[in-house]
């Protein structure tokens, strides 16, 4: 796989609109701390990480995280839009200055920065910049 962290977002954006209640990807530090994130800011009902046994003998368990999604009282999708933003091939990097809201400060971006992963609010009110992972509205 090419681009974990996209596969994420998809995964995530597919649970949506079959309006699933949970939603299971390999795990990694990068997507703990995006998920951790989008839980923070209400986007979703919460974090589990898990640990699935080999299913050869002699090979070590997976780790695996589980997200369970969030929705309305009605049933109106919480997360109503996942953009990738800097992929493989085309890297984002943006200054502290260049930042932009999304969705006219109603979404959420991603960066990843030198002093790790925050939302764009959080990083201009750190004064730092760097690496737009993705937006969520």
């Amino acid at each position: 796989m090419t681009d974990p962290i996209s596969d994420m977002l998809t995964r995530i954006r597919n649970a949506v609109t079959a309006k699933h209640t949970r939603v299971d990807m390999p795990a990694s530090k990068l997507k703990a701390e995006i998920a951790r994130i989008l839980q923070d800011e209400g986007y979703i009902q919460g974090v589990r990480m898990l640990e699935v046994p080999a299913e050869k003998a002699g090979r070590q368990p997976r780790q695996m995280i589980r997200i369970f999604l969030k929705y309305g009282p009605h049933g109106e999708k919480v997360i109503s839009g996942l953009e990738r933003i800097s992929r493989p091939g085309r890297r984002v990097y943006l200054g502290v200055e260049e930042v932009p809201p999304v969705l006219g400060g109603l979404g959420t971006s991603i960066l990843t920065t030198s002093r790790g992963v925050m939302t764009g609010r959080e990083a201009k009110k750190v004064g730092v910049g760097g690496e737009v992972l993705c937006n969520v509205w």
